[in-house]
Order: C-alpha cells, then sequence, then structure tokens
C-alpha cells in the first residue's frame, strides 16, 4: 500500500487537494495527528482496502499535538518498518495567501488578537521548513488553477511511488518583484535584447511567436542556451544521484513578460525533449498583461 502525506501552508489548497486525490480514488484521512501515522499505517496494510493509495493530511491545525521535526522523524520510521510512504507539501506566496485570507474572512490557525496574518504566515512556513526540505513533491499554487492542480496530483497518483523521476519547474519571473524563494537555480536574463523597446512587442509576452522570435533570434540568446544547456547537462544527472525530488529552475527579467517567458519555455521544451518531467509555470505574466489592458505600461 502506498501513502501520502499531505502537508504545507494554511491556505495553499490542501482541502482542494483532498479532495481531488478523493476523485482520483485516494483514501483521504484529514488532520490526523501526527502521533497517530505510523499504527494508522499499520493498521491500513492489515485491513482488505480496496484503495492502493491513502492520503493523511496533517498540519497546523493539530495545534500541541504537530511538530514538524517530530513529524520528520515518523516519515523515516515508518519507511524503516517497510511502508512506502512520500510527502506532498502546497505553498503559495505571502500575497496570495494573504488575498485568500481576507477573501475567504476566515482566520489563520496561528493568528491571534497579538499575531497578525502575515506574522502567522511567517510563523507556519518557518515551522514546516523541516518537512519542505523532505518532501518528494512541491507544488506551488499561487498561479495555478483548479485544473492545473488536478493535472498536478493526477500524475503523482498515477507514479508507482518506488521510483519517482526528479520532477523539474522552470519558472520565469520578473526581479521587480522578487525572486522565487523556493528555486534552486536562478538564471538572469535581463542582459538579452528587450523586446520592451520594439514597437508592436511590448504589448506581447514571451508566449506570442513575434516575442520569441526576436528574442531566440539574436545571437547572444543563441550562445546563453547553448552554455545553459550544456551546464544542465552535468548538473541534472548529479541532482538525480544525490536523491534529488525536484528541481526549480527560475528564469528572470525586469517584468517577467518578454525575455523570461521566452527562455523559460525554451529550457521546458529542451529538457521535455530528453524525457525529464517538467511543469512550466510564468509567475508575474499575468499581473503584467493586466498592466497593459488596464492602459499601463509595465515597468522594463
Amino acid at each position: 500500500m502506498r501513502f501520502l502525506l499531505l502537508t504545507g501552508l494554511s491556505g495553499a489548497g490542501k482541502t482542494s487537494a483532498t479532495r481531488y486525490l478523493e476523485d482520483l480514488g485516494a483514501f483521504c484521512v484529514d488532520n490526523l495527528p501526527p502521533m497517530m501515522m505510523v499504527k494508522f499505517m499499520e493498521i491500513c496494510e492489515t485491513t482488505a482496502m480496496h484503495c492502493k493509495l491513502v492520503a493523511l493530511a496533517m498540519d497546523v491545525r493539530s495545534g500541541e499535538f504537530f511538530d514538524a521535526k517530530a513529524l520528520s522523524r515518523l516519515i523515516r520510521e515508518a519507511r524503516s518498518l517497510g511502508h512506502q510512504i512520500e510527502t506532498l507539501f502546497m505553498e503559495a506566496s505571502d500575497d496570495v495567501l494573504v488575498t485568500r485570507y481576507k477573501e475567504s474572512r476566515r482566520d489563520h490557525p496561528l493568528a491571534s488578537s497579538q499575531v497578525s496574518l502575515t506574522e502567522a504566515i511567517a510563523m507556519e512556513r518557518d515551522c514546516l521548513q523541516p518537512l519542505r526540505e523532505i518532501a518528494n513533491y512541491v507544488i506551488d499554487t499561487s498561479a495555478l488553477r483548479p485544473k492545473q492542480l488536478q493535472k498536478r496530483l493526477q500524475t503523482i497518483v498515477q507514479t508507482d511511488g518506488e521510483n519517482v523521476p526528479m520532477r523539474i519547474e522552470v519558472m520565469s519571473f520578473g526581479f521587480k518583484r522578487g525572486l522565487p524563494r523556493q528555486a534552486d537555480l536562478v538564471y538572469d536574463v535581463r542582459f538579452l535584447p528587450n523586446p520592451f523597446y520594439i514597437e508592436g512587442l511590448g504589448c506581447h509576452s514571451g508566449l506570442d511567436e513575434d516575442v520569441r522570435s526576436f528574442v531566440m533570434e539574436h545571437p547572444v540568446t543563441r550562445e546563453f542556451m547553448d552554455k545553459t544547456t550544456d551546464m544542465l547537462h552535468f548538473l541534472l544527472p548529479h541532482y538525480q544521484e544525490e536523491g534529488k525530488h525536484r528541481l526549480m529552475i527560475a528564469v528572470g527579467c525586469t517584468g517577467g513578460q518578454h525575455r523570461s517567458v521566452a527562455i523559460a519555455e525554451a529550457i521546458g521544451d529542451v529538457l521535455q525533449k530528453e524525457n525529464y518531467p517538467v511543469d512550466v509555470n510564468h509567475r508575474d505574466l499575468e499581473i503584467e498583461q493586466a498592466h497593459w489592458k488596464n492602459g499601463t505600461e509595465a515597468d522594463e
């Protein structure tokens, strides 16, 4: 039997993920106290269950019963006893989490009259870091639509869970909105020719053929892609040998609409052709395009 520990930041979408996992045939238990995990797994193993996947949601809602470091030790204990368990960690940016809580009008589990929402989010992020570091899968829902989250979960469910390939996420972003804190590799492509200043291209993005061609056809871009591809060919096998389950490659330009988007898509195409599981996301693209639609030019 395969077990999936579902944890992560409050407001990151664990409730939706649990619902989707149930739709995919998993047996889900929400808010299980961590000290009951190993015993519950033993019960599942000795019970004639029709479900091959059991999802266990655990997070700070358990209050005094929850300790991330202790839960990490319990995961290792479960594996030493022969249980097949993986960890899915869900997160989102601080701004997105604040917006979601304001829209839902719900209280954060760690918030109080003495602790603000932003302080509670920071506390929870620090508290859960030990679990994020050992997670087999990390899903950032900041810019994910429901269908995209379902697709990610379906991919996890369909793997055998025993030989999980390293999953690669390529993310474009704008430096003016800060570095993605979860990035493992960061490429700054602000040195490339900027289509923002070319008439007719500024309102388009790196997903559009005219912008993509402008960026990719420059000799400096081709040289950058050759060197970057060579570096990734060297690094990725070593990451896999080290047992790394996931890798985020972040590609940044000024705003996150033109150069970084085109390069992120190009890197994703290269890795997909080499049969790496790859997701390509564009963190700031919708924000930048909204500026154009509202009549305010993005600052490149």
